[in-house]
């Protein structure tokens, strides 16, 4: 179960055209085609921050000619340009190599309480960073604005808590075939199990790496391989004295969560549904750089956290 972050095709600080996306896109599965090219069984989830927050900009620009579009159908939306972004890049890298591997993308659904607390507490951050100007627009409009992790604007998202994901049998039945499968992009559109029409949307984002993590038990994964934009989990991150984490175990992972060293936008939810994912049964999770996913594997590089037992 691979999960890549939506930076990773559009990177923090810039607004990278769709020809840049496609590009960044090719650099950032290397790892993924290493994988495929070894015989593993993949199912990969991809961001969408960026992305989404570039769709909302354009609803508000465009909002006098057309209706504007809610955030849980833009997250479907990104899921389907995004994956189509995606799956083409591999199917790319994947006939230059000879390596004969189908790769799918599937729209997924990803299950939420009605009621929860969080759909009424816009905290994630989602889009391009704002100057204090754009931020002031946005507040005056009603548009929830807030600091992320490194203390830069940007808008604010619900973001509930995922508890399954809906198609997730038909995920697995494509995968034990030997398809890559890219699902659950952007974490997936979340919806709510309604009394009269069964599935009914609600317009948040949810975190992709909790849900790869769900996903992954789904599937019966054995490793979880978190991909970003930095080499693994650190303490004093920041500071002159932090240092990388090559291993922790169940126990010193909550250790490192409870003593609120990792941002809560950034690192945390990444040990979450590492922990998440370990404890469900998976064998290892792992934290790495994007680049160098089959090093972590290895173990010659990033942050791998195991069961008790392991």
């Amino acid at each position: 179960m691979v999960a890549v972050g939506g930076n990773a095709l559009a990177p923090a600080g810039e607004n990278p055209s769709i020809y840049d996306q496609f590009r960044y896109t090719r650099e950032s599965l290397r790892a993924v085609v290493a994988l495929a090219q070894q015989g593993w069984h993949i199912a990969l989830v991809h961001g969408n921050g960026p992305q989404v927050g570039d769709a909302l900009v354009r609803n508000e620009l465009a909002r006098t000619v057309v209706e504007p579009l809610p955030l849980g159908v833009l997250v479907a939306a990104t899921a389907g340009w995004i994956g189509y972004m995606v799956q083409q890049s591999l199917q790319n890298a994947l006939l230059l190599k000879g390596i004969p591997r189908d790769v799918i993308t599937l729209i997924t659904q990803t299950l939420v309480r009605r009621d929860d607390p969080r759909l009424s507490q816009p905290t994630k951050p989602i889009g391009h960073y704002l100057t204090k100007t754009e931020a002031d627009q946005l507040t005056s409009r009603g548009v929830a604005v807030g600091e992320d992790s490194g203390g830069r604007l940007r808008r604010l998202s619900p973001s509930p808590e995922p508890l399954d994901v809906v198609e997730s049998d038909a995920v697995k039945q494509l995968v034990n075939e030997g398809k890559i499968v890219i699902a659950a992009g952007g974490g997936g559109p979340p919806v709510y199990a309604d009394e009269y029409q069964r599935w009914e949307g609600v317009d948040a984002v949810v975190d992709k790496d909790l849900v790869a993590a769900i996903l992954g038990r789904c599937l019966d994964a054995d490793i979880l391989l978190i991909l970003t934009d930095v080499d693994g989990v650190y303490r004093g991150w920041g500071t002159e004295e932090q240092r990388l984490i090559p291993k922790m175990n169940l126990a010193e992972a909550d250790e490192v969560i409870a003593a609120g060293e990792l941002g809560s936008g950034s690192m945390r939810p990444k040990v979450a549904a590492a922990l998440q994912f370990v404890r469900g049964g998976g064998d290892r999770a792992i934290i790495a750089d994007l680049f160098h996913g089959l090093e972590a594997i290895a173990g010659t590089t990033g942050t791998t956290i195991i069961g008790e037992r392991t």
